[in-house]
């Protein structure tokens, strides 16, 4: 009777990281939505929120959904691409988080 968890690693270009005292990569526990689900990225993105808010503001509109000039890559995929922020995150994921070039 218990929601799956699931390690999830942001790693951050240097233009974010002054938002995490320099860090290249944030870790947080994903939590299901339910015990038959997966972990998403909107669960990772609601946990980073809470350890990190200054970056997650960064990373999230005013709405709760990714900010344009925000990409991130799931396990190399494009999270747009895989749902959004209802994506599933498999064990031990990694979220590579790309700003756009100006």
């Amino acid at each position: 009777m218990t929601r799956p968890v699931t390690l999830v690693t942001f790693v951050l270009p240097s233009t974010l990281r002054r938002w995490v005292s320099g860090a290249s990569e944030v870790r947080v526990f994903a939590v299901a939505p339910a015990e038959d689900a997966d972990p998403t990225l909107g669960s990772a993105l609601d946990r980073l929120r809470r350890s990190h808010p200054l970056l997650e503001r960064r990373l999230r509109d005013d709405h709760g959904g990714i900010r344009r000039h925000i990409t991130m890559f799931v396990c190399g995929e494009n999270a747009r691409r895989l749902g959004g922020l209802e994506c599933a995150l498999p064990p031990g994921a990694e979220v590579y988080v790309l700003p756009a070039l100006a």
